[in-house]
């Protein structure tokens, strides 16, 4: 099934155009026509069946079928990962934590990150392509980059954990996290976290995990977190 998105369906509407970039993929690259029917989400929750009724290029119109609403789980995932120096990479973790399902995604710029500047306008299509490939009926939120000793003093719900590569006392993951409780988890740069960053995560009562035997890369350690706290809610 092939989903599509917009984020101004409501229940109410009844007919929706779509933008002319996808109104290119639905009517030259799928060859849909009159009559055909189409997915659509708005990122929300939201479901949506719709009719195709003027297959044109540049402005599709649907008809809205019906709606429906997937209610939202009863935890959160927050994913506070350092972008990394190779912005491709950063660019694989969020397609990939967005497909096995995350609720917010947040660059933290920490002492030893190489890359402090980002630019989200990609990273935007990146979830909203993932969230369709995948089936999702809501999109993640990714967050303004912020730097790390702002971020840790925000307070978070449910469980906080960091994960780091020092020789420091760590449990597992998988071993501390709770069904259907929301978590934070801190990933770190190519450099790791400084002392002064683990020090200061632990002041705010953040745990420090470990995430296996392995030295992982940053996105790899994101969807190693990501995927842990998946199948322990399963």
């Amino acid at each position: 099934m092939q989903l599509f998105y917009n984020s101004e369906l409501e229940a109410s509407t009844k007919t929706f155009n779509f933008s002319k970039d996808e109104s290119r993929h639905i009517v030259k690259v799928l060859r849909k026509s009159t009559g055909d029917l189409l997915k659509i989400t708005n990122g929300k929750g939201g479901m949506f069946e719709a009719e195709v009724v003027i297959p044109n290029h540049n402005k599709c119109v649907v008809n809205i079928l019906s709606s429906s609403f997937e209610a939202p789980r009863p935890y959160k995932v927050n994913l506070a990962v350092a972008p990394t120096k190779m912005n491709e990479r950063y660019e694989w973790f969020i397609e990939k934590a967005t497909e096995i399902g995350v609720d917010q995604i947040i660059p933290i710029i920490c002492q030893n990150s190489e890359r402090k500047v980002i630019k989200t306008e990609r990273f935007e299509k990146i979830l909203h392509a993932a969230m369709k490939q995948s089936l999702h009926a809501y999109l993640p939120i990714l967050a303004p980059a912020i730097p790390f000793s702002e971020f840790i003093k925000i307070p978070q719900e449910g469980l906080c954990f960091i994960a780091h590569c020092e020789d420091r006392e760590k449990i597992k993951l998988n071993d501390h996290i709770r069904p259907n409780t929301s978590i934070t988890i801190l990933i770190g740069p190519e450099g790791d976290f400084s002392n002064d960053e683990i020090e200061a995560a632990l002041k705010h009562n953040y745990i420090p995990v470990s995430l296996g035997a392995s030295r992982l890369r940053t996105e790899t350690a994101g969807i190693v977190a990501a995927h842990t706290i998946q199948l322990c809610n399963e």
